[in-house]
């Protein structure tokens, strides 16, 4: 267990010899905003894994010298978490990223696979996944835990060695560059304007204009007390209680205690954004995307099982995941975009993604011969 900032940067020199390293990391969340990061391993290749005490170490700037080093491949399994975590408290933006769930998606094994399934279904290893809700935490670590966290990175190089190859095999080289290239781009880590967490409450879609400004407004409010405080977004304010107080538009303190959700420790707070919501100008309160304008509910909802229709059976052809190609969200806004003449630049509509299921959509929707704003 490397738990000594000299050890860190000891094994993290002798990583740089190496073309791909392998990283995972262990964490627990519970009742708070950000995930308490207890254990990074460090697979420098099958037999040479390490653990880092991330609790222990104050600098871990050294892990993110190599995170960021282009010339050596990091592979991770549904990178995406782990990477933001790292970069979180490192300050280092990944790049040069193999992530074994996509490349599984992308050779038809199956884009939602966890490690221990796709280890089991590619080499034929089982691996002991106890440990999994463990407390990564405490200190020391369990024998147990040692081996589950180890297993963890120490079979990450051969399979990606036999994803890649597979993937070339089928003629996805190029999908698996694509993907790859997508975790190299600074967005990928960075926290979501609190501005725009209005539109992940819950219900806000139905929600009328100066509803949506004020819970603009608490919503973005929460965020930045979440993240201050490092609690769960619910421990400030719920999404029920967001959309109660934005439908109400309560003025009194007393309007707002009654509100189930809203707690009593920041009533002030609350109130104040309240009425920022309230004076928001109307032409600048948040709206529904129009399609309404253009097409019935009626018919946009057939437009969209039709298209969802030709996601899932472009999907199913080629062997590949539908959520993986495009969610339903994705797709309801190609909708919109085209029906509103939009040049939006959604995946759907770029690279092998475009190839497999986007044009076919649009093919749709043209022959649909929908009016649009153009």
């Amino acid at each position: 267990m490397i738990d000594t900032q000299k050890d860190l940067e000891s094994v993290c020199d002798r990583a740089k010899s190496a073309s791909a390293i392998a990283i995972d990391t262990e964490f627990v969340w519970n009742r708070t905003y950000y995930p308490k990061l207890g254990v990074i391993q460090l697979g420098i290749n099958e037999n040479d894994c390490h653990l880092i005490d991330a609790d222990a170490i104050v600098d871990l700037s050294a892990l993110g010298s190599l995170i960021s080093d282009p010339d050596i491949q990091k592979i991770l399994h549904d990178a995406q978490q782990d990477l933001a975590i790292i970069r979180r408290v490192t300050g280092a933006f990944p790049r040069n990223i193999f992530d074994t769930r996509c490349a599984a998606g992308i050779a038809g094994i199956g884009s939602t696979c966890s490690l221990a399934s796709l280890i089991e279904e590619i080499l034929g290893v089982t691996l002991d996944k106890s440990e999994t809700r463990t407390d990564w935490l405490k200190r020391p670590l369990t024998d147990e835990q040692i081996r589950y966290a180890i297993e963890d990175v120490s079979y990450l190089h051969a399979t990606r060695a036999l994803l890649t190859e597979r993937i070339a095999k089928m003629g996805r080289s190029d999908w698996l560059v694509e993907e790859l290239a997508n975790y190299d781009e600074p967005h990928q880590y960075t926290e979501r304007d609190p501005r725009l967490q209005y539109e992940r409450v819950k219900g806000i879609g139905r929600s009328a204009p100066r509803d949506r400004a004020i819970a603009r407004e608490l919503a973005a409010w929460r965020e930045d007390e979440a993240r201050r405080r490092d609690r769960p977004r619910s421990h400030i304010l719920t999404d029920e209680a967001i959309l109660k107080l934005a439908k109400l538009a309560p003025k009194t303190i007393e309007d707002i205690k009654a509100v189930r959700g809203a707690g009593k420790r920041d009533l002030i707070a609350i109130q104040k954004h309240i009425q920022s919501g309230v004076e928001v100008p109307d032409a600048d309160c948040p709206r529904r995307r129009r399609h309404k304008r253009l097409i019935d509910d009626d018919t946009f909802d057939k437009l969209l099982h039709k298209s969802m229709k030709v996601l899932r059976d472009q999907c199913e052809l080629h062997g590949l995941d539908a959520p993986f190609v495009a969610s339903r969200a994705e797709i309801r806004s190609l909708l919109y975009s085209f029906i509103e003449g939009i040049d939006e630049p959604l995946p759907i509509k770029q690279g092998w993604r475009a190839n497999i299921a986007g044009k076919h959509i649009i093919e749709l929707l043209l022959k649909a011969k929908i009016k649009t704003l153009k």
